[in-house]
């Protein structure tokens, strides 16, 4: 599963919020960040279900979208990953540096800080 781009965390954002929601639901949302064009959502939401990132059912003959990943394990790995390949060091980030986030609550910070922890365990026995 690949991670989200910038352009899809701003897709993302909207999904962890509600859980799920049709691309006009998505696209309404988000227009003010993205300015994109209905036809540019939607066809970044099938790439998004391409790479995995998102997934699609029919609810009531509609197509709704969800996040294949919950909010804090897509934040955990891209964490992780930046600090191994942008800062180039296998230390974990303190996770209090997210504080202020708008996106992560307080009561998320010591979940997110598990999270990663438990990757680079994982990471370390493979």
């Amino acid at each position: 599963m690949s991670k989200p781009s910038e352009s899809e965390l701003k897709l993302m954002r909207h999904l962890w919020a509600a859980g799920r929601l049709s691309a006009r639901e998505i696209h309404e949302a988000s227009r003010g960040e993205t300015g994109w064009a209905y036809s540019t959502t939607r066809k970044t939401l099938d790439r998004m279900v391409e790479k995995g990132v998102v997934t699609v059912a029919a609810v009531h003959g509609l197509k709704v979208y969800a996040p294949a990943r919950t909010k804090l394990e897509t934040l955990a790995r891209m964490i992780r990953d930046f600090t191994r390949n942008v800062l180039g060091t296998d230390a974990p980030m303190p996770v209090a540096a997210f504080a202020q986030s708008k996106l992560i609550a307080p009561g998320e910070i010591k979940q997110l800080e598990t999270l990663i922890k438990k990757l680079d365990r994982a990471e370390k026995k493979a």
